[in-house]
């Protein structure tokens, strides 16, 4: 799969859970991929902890909208980020990079944008948005992953 692709499914899953994105990569960089301080063990377990904080969080009542700037802004800026750390840890141009990081920051868009239909048709078929929160879980750590491997 081409890092384009690559970096639109990232950003994807990053419009969907905000930590996802960084937190891939921080599980999949080794010293000789990636070669930077993501590769620390440490830096991996915060951001699994910090991801899976976030998919708790996500279900609590109280939570601003992934559509309100305090909800929409760090996963855009976390989309084009993971994008362009993605490109860049494969070895990739700067061009492809920063063409990576504006795919990324795109695809987010994208990922808000399905996560907030999901739990809508969720809630008006089940009285609830939790299934759609968990289906949605599921399809945003799959997209991570197959970015990322």
């Amino acid at each position: 799969m081409s890092i384009l692709a690559r970096a639109a499914l990232l950003g994807l899953a990053t419009g969907g859970r905000s930590s996802l994105g960084p937190a891939a990569l921080a599980l999949t960089s080794t010293r000789t991929r990636g070669g930077s301080a993501v590769t620390r063990p440490w830096v991996a377990k915060a951001a699994a902890g910090v991801s899976a904080a976030e998919f708790v969080g996500d279900k609590l009542p109280g939570i601003p909208s992934r559509l309100q700037p305090q909800g929409a802004v760090p996963r855009l800026v976390l989309g084009a980020l993971s994008g362009g750390v993605l490109a860049h840890r494969e070895g990739n141009s700067r061009a492809v990079t920063a063409l990576s990081a504006a795919i990324g920051v795109a695809a987010a868009v994208a990922g808000i944008k399905a996560g907030v239909s999901w739990r809508g048709l969720a809630s008006d078929k089940f009285g609830t948005d939790l299934p759609g929160a968990l289906l949605e879980d599921a399809t945003w750590l799959a997209t991570a992953r197959s970015a990322v491997n």
